[in-house]
């Protein structure tokens, strides 16, 4: 799947959550803005969806529209790229390159939200991600890979 295809893949994933959470929460006036902040309330969203018990395909389809808003807000927010490895159908994030790689695997991280619950903060995993660009910017050749 080349850059292009992937990121329209992306875009419309996300819409599709940003769709979904609109129409499921519409009685809570809940709107998400593709902002860092608004990562709290996909926390929220996934903790009150995890108690649904969703299993199966509907697990993961949850799973994917919901890494794909994370995915664009992160790189609205913070620059970076996809890249998609087919050898473990995941999409990375990656910021920095060429100079340091920082990268995340927001569809696997979703499932472990919802799996394990609040232990997996989405809101805290990014912080983590933001503050390794950060450090990425001062060290050279900086490399990491967030789970």
């Amino acid at each position: 799947m080349d850059s292009g295809e992937l990121m329209n893949r992306i875009v419309s994933h996300a819409e599709g959550f940003v769709t979904l959470v609109s129409k499921l929460f519409s009685d809570k006036g809940i709107l998400l803005d593709y902002s860092i902040e608004s990562l709290e309330i996909v926390d929220v969203i996934l903790e009150e969806l995890r108690a649904a018990e969703w299993k199966g395909v509907a697990l993961e389809s949850l799973a994917y529209v919901a890494g794909a808003y994370i995915c664009e807000t992160v790189r609205k927010n913070y620059g970076g790229e996809y890249q998609y490895i087919e050898e473990e159908d995941q999409v990375l994030v990656i910021a920095g390159l060429p100079d340091f790689y920082v990268s995340i695997r927001p569809f696997q991280k979703v499932m472990k939200r919802i799996i394990n619950g609040k232990e997996d903060s989405i809101s805290f995993y990014i912080k983590g991600y933001k503050e390794h660009i950060e450090r990425g910017k001062k060290e050279k050749n900086y490399s990491i890979t967030l789970v």
